[in-house]
Formats: C-alpha cells, structure tokens, sequence
C-alpha cells in the first residue's frame, strides 16, 4: 500500500472547510482512492437522500456504477444490506451467495466480479450510505484492506455530517438538489463526449474531470457548458486516447429508467446525508 497516497487521501477527505467544495469530486476521490489503494477492481459509493432514498453517486469505473444502479433497482444485494443493518456485508464468493442475492450475484458475474465487500457509511447510530468494493477473482478481503476501507469511509462520513452541520437546513436541501440535478448534467455530457470522440463513458468522465480541474471549473459548469456547445474540450482530446466507443452491456439494456426508493430500516430512515450539493 502506498503510505504516501494513503496520507494524501486522508488529507483530501478531512477537507471539507472550503468556500467552493466541491462535493461531487470528494466523493470520487473517495473512490477512486479505494480503488488504488486497496487491493480491489473498483469501488461505488451509495448516499441517502433526504427521503431515505439510496443514489448511486460515485464509481471508481463504469462497470461498478452500473452494477450499483442494477442493485438499486432489483432492491438486493450486499450494499443494500450494509446500508439497511449498518454493519459491514463480505461476500468471498459470489457464486456461493445465488441463493442470498440471485439476481445480484449474477448480474455482478456478468460484470466480471467474483467478491464484494460492503463498508457502512456511518457515525453512531447514523447510517448516511455504503462504500462498496468489488474485486474481479473470488476470496476473503484482506482484513488489513478492509480496515483502512472502512476507516477512509468513517473519515469521509465525519467530513459530510461536518460540512453539513454548518449550513442551514434549506440551503442543504437546495445544494442536495443541484448534485442531483448536476449528476443528470454530467451523466449527459459524458454520453456526449463518448459519441462525439469514440470513448467509452469511462474515458469520458476522466477527460472531464481532468478538464474541469486543470482549469478551476466545476464539473456539472463544465459539463453544461460543453452540453451547450459554449466550451469544446479543445486541446484535451489527444489525452484521451480514444477508441472505438463500446458497445451498452448486458447490464445497461437490463436497467429500468429510475430506480424504485430503497427505503432503510426504521431506525435509520431519517439518518441521511442533506448536503450532497455542489459548491458552498
């Protein structure tokens, strides 16, 4: 594990106390960190909304992303669970779990993960989401690996529930709104740019992102303005290395408009994260 990057990411999830957060680059950073640091294939992160409601809102790679929304949808699987009980759902071997999760553990098959292992998202009693790591070949999670997961998990919690302790209720309602709404922005930009430069989405977020970073922009400003025809990605395209845009999935001609409300437990729906807002 690499102790710098590690010191680096714990930095970067304590830093929530800026004018212009960003927080739909926090929680990819959480993430995209997960990914690199542990020994997994990809990483997905599920929040609450102020309903209740689970949203996909990062992934360290397509092929997660769509499994988390595959997983909302069909209202089974382990991240659902962890999020449900508040304790942490390993599955060693998807292929032993059909019975627990049928359609989950063959849907996750298909996406070419064999384990996974699921991290609440949670301060006490408070259960705001789940941090979802998925590896390609089957076995138990190095409990090493498993410990700093869930400690990054606990760190990004505090600095949400943080973050959202210093404004008022309705401008967090508001802020949730706008990540919800610039999330749809985004995900239409990417389809765009996938088209326009034959990337898969994958590649299509990064170049985004990278984009949006190098010049100080947020991203969903970003992703409208290039929706809009008001900023062409110029000069970044040679850095995508394009391909021939991929084919949808299996996966993706399975999945439904909208994902139905996955409402928690009793004891927990009104634990939920307000602020997943962008900008301050």
């Amino acid at each position: 594990m690499d102790g710098e990057l590690l010191s680096e990411t714990f930095v970067e999830l304590t830093d929530t106390m800026v004018a212009d957060f960003d927080v739909i680059d926090f929680l990819h950073v959480l993430t995209d960190r997960s990914a690199k640091l542990l020994d997994v294939s990809a990483a997905g992160l599920l929040l609450a909304d102020p309903r209740g409601e689970l949203r996909v809102v990062a992934a360290s790679s397509e092929a997660a992303r769509v499994l988390e929304l595959f997983q909302l949808q069909n209202d089974q699987g382990p991240c659902l669970d962890c999020f449900r009980t508040g304790q942490p759902v390993s599955a060693a071997d998807l292929d032993a779990e059909a019975e627990r999760w049928p359609t989950f553990a063959a849907a996750a098959r298909q996406s070419g993960f064999a384990a996974v292992q699921a991290l609440p998202m949670r301060l006490r009693d408070q259960v705001i989401g789940a941090l979802n790591l998925f590896r390609a070949s089957a076995g138990p999670f190095d409990q090493a690996d498993v410990r700093v997961g869930q400690a990054m998990a606990d760190v990004a919690t505090i600095s949400l529930l943080h973050e959202r302790s210093l404004r008022q209720s309705d401008i967090l309602n508001e802020q949730l709104q706008t990540a919800l709404n610039s999330r749809v922005i985004i995900e239409q930009a990417k389809g765009k740019l996938a088209e326009r430069l034959g990337l898969d989405m994958e590649q299509a977020f990064n170049l985004l992102r990278d984009h949006a970073r190098n010049r100080n922009l947020r991203l969903s400003d970003l992703a409208q303005a290039f929706i809009d025809g008001t900023q062409t990605l110029v000069g970044q395209t040679a850095a995508a290395e394009p391909r021939a845009a991929a084919r949808p999935g299996p996966l993706y001609r399975q999945l439904r408009p909208s994902p139905p409300p996955v409402q928690p437990g009793a004891d927990r729906g009104q634990s939920v994260v307000k602020e997943i807002g962008e900008g301050g």
